[in-house]
């Protein structure tokens, strides 16, 4: 099993839209997978899918009060979540270091196992980082997005974990936007993939799904995969013309 943690230096970059993604793409890949929503002050995973409240959630594990199997929930889709609890109130009887214990018992139940961690570099986000064997960071193109992206590499460095890349999503071709070189080259990570700024992006979260699972072969949704299959080390195949043409 392989724990990996999606992280960036600030919000608002499509941190959750790519765990999730990520998760759908690599179980289309025939890998078990489960995605567990570690942004626990402001959770989005069951939001985006579709589970915004469930019986046992993620918070019910950290206190002792459930086993983790009962808050593992299975999307349509064959990925499993575990969501986080809405409520403000429980926040303040977690301790983010608890997030080892569920790594711990999560162990042989998946593939690979995705923390959703919270943004920034606060005290949640460090707690995410250090459960993971590999961390995945996002970043726009935009110059205060990458020199976040920077600070949470380099952060992630000092504590001995590996970054295994960066995804840089939303991308327009605006001219405006920083060089894909020049993120290449200004955060010094392997460059996983490229996501363009994807409208069908909008139309997946009301429809509580992922993209992936939704528009198929949207621009967005061909990148996921083809991120996922570096991931894994799966051969990918691009879809033909006419699968693009008739897909959604």
């Amino acid at each position: 099993m392989k724990i990996i943690t999606i992280t960036s230096g600030k919000g608002g970059v499509g941190k959750t839209t790519t765990a999730i993604n990520l998760g759908v793409a690599l179980n289309s890949f025939g890998k078990e997978v489960i995605v567990v929503d570690a942004n626990l002050t402001t959770p989005n995973v069951g939001l985006h899918l579709g589970a915004p409240i469930v019986p046992v959630n993620l918070n019910h594990v950290m206190i002792g009060k459930a086993n983790v199997s009962d808050a593992i929930y299975e999307h349509e889709s064959g990925t499993k979540i575990i969501p986080s609890s809405l409520s403000v109130r429980e926040l303040k009887r977690l301790n983010h270091k608890k997030l080892k214990d569920v790594a711990r018992k999560l162990q042989g139940m998946a593939d690979y196992v995705i923390f959703d961690s919270a943004a920034g570099l606060g005290e949640e986000a460090v707690a995410s980082i250090d459960v993971a064997d590999e961390l995945i960071i996002v970043t726009n193109p935009e110059i205060t997005a990458v020199t976040d992206a920077l600070k949470a590499i380099k952060m992630a460095e000092d504590m001995g974990k590996k970054v295994k890349g960066v995804i840089v999503t939303k991308t327009t071709g605006n001219k405006n936007e920083m060089a894909i070189s020049n993120i290449k080259e200004m955060l010094d990570v392997p460059l996983l993939g490229v996501v363009p700024n994807d409208k069908n992006v909008l139309a997946s979260l009301r429809n509580k799904d992922a993209i992936f699972h939704c528009f198929p072969y949207s621009k967005a949704s061909r990148a996921y995969r083809k991120i996922a299959s570096r991931i894994a080390n799966i051969s990918y195949k691009e879809p033909t013309f006419m699968q693009r043409v008739f897909g959604r």
